[in-house]
């Protein structure tokens, strides 16, 4: 008899962790299908996790593995695998991989988001030659060089500060003449003396030979141009919700990302969405948990309701 599970989770990020858990609490069948080596989503990629309560300081490395561990010992189901296609009419919905097919009466969508690019030419050149979107993976490798951080958001001012903990000197170039991130970031790095907030500039250009020499900027109001000599750029602009999958077949907002609210309820029945993925107006990883959670309670009484 085809097996048919009761749930599947497609991503291990925090929201898909999260929901593995819940659901092997509520004793439903579930598989989660990760693309990933390492479990736990963009969370493995920080340094530092400061936001997540009763973890101070925890690293991303290891909240990933506490919560792949958590799901572990409660019997999750876990497949290496990359969605290709979606079916999702009807009771029964169906995914399919590059080697198997699977059907589940229930879908949680936890795909996340990934990093956003400038589109300016040099960055797919320099890619892992100066050219990187993970400070924490890379950082390492700049040790004592000049480095730039190109954003204004939680995330460029983090960088910034971990690069500034080993960089001899690290810019911070954003467009506006003030930044986006919480006001206590701001101030840890507006107190380092190695780090430098270009304002009101653009990245026009990645430069180099054989790996990043430097940075063709432009001045967003008077539009004068300027090169800066750096060593390596990060890029943190913001993030593309991975969708790519649903669209056609989901309603999603303008930016992309799947529109729902907080129980994780999508335009088809049966599927729901968590994290990253998902229109809301905080992505951070206790709301990422926070969705994991409600989408299991949503599913268990979409099964209830449905008499599955």
């Amino acid at each position: 008899m085809e097996k048919i599970y009761d749930l599947i989770i497609i991503g291990s990020g925090p929201a898909g962790l999260t929901a593995a858990i819940y659901a092997q609490r509520a004793k439903l069948e579930t598989l989660v299908i990760e693309a990933s080596y390492v479990s736990g989503g963009q969370v493995v990629n920080t340094y530092e996790v400061d936001n997540y309560p009763g973890l101070p300081g925890i690293s991303g490395m290891d909240l990933g593995t506490t919560l792949r561990n958590h799901a572990d010992r409660m019997g999750g189901a876990f497949v290496r695998e990359r969605v290709k296609e979606l079916e999702l009419e009807g009771d029964i919905k169906t995914v399919r991989t590059q080697k198997n097919e699977y059907r589940t009466k229930t879908l949680i969508l936890a795909m996340g988001a990934s990093h956003r690019k400038l589109g300016v030419p040099g960055e797919d050149t320099f890619g892992g030659l100066g050219v990187s979107y993970c400070a924490t993976c890379d950082g390492a490798f700049f040790k004592g060089k000049v480095t730039a951080v190109v954003g204004g958001g939680d995330v460029a001012v983090e960088d910034a500060i971990f690069l500034a903990r080993g960089c001899e000197k690290v810019y911070l170039i954003h467009r506006r003449d003030s930044l986006r991130a919480a006001a206590i970031l701001q101030e840890r790095l507006l107190a380092l003396p190695n780090v430098e907030v270009v304002w009101n500039h653009v990245v026009k250009e990645i430069q180099g030979m054989d790996q990043v020499e430097a940075l063709l900027l432009e001045n967003a109001q008077t539009g004068a141009e300027q090169k800066l000599a750096v060593d390596g750029c990060f890029i943190a602009v913001g993030i593309l919700p991975n969708s790519e999958l649903v669209q056609g077949k989901l309603e999603l907002d303008g930016a992309g990302y799947i529109v729902a609210g907080e129980n994780g309820v999508t335009s088809v029945p049966g599927v729901f969405a968590a994290g990253d993925i998902r229109t809301k107006q905080l992505r951070q990883i206790i709301t990422a948990a926070s969705d994991g959670a409600n989408c299991v309670t949503s599913a268990q009484n979409y099964l209830v309701e449905k008499g599955l």
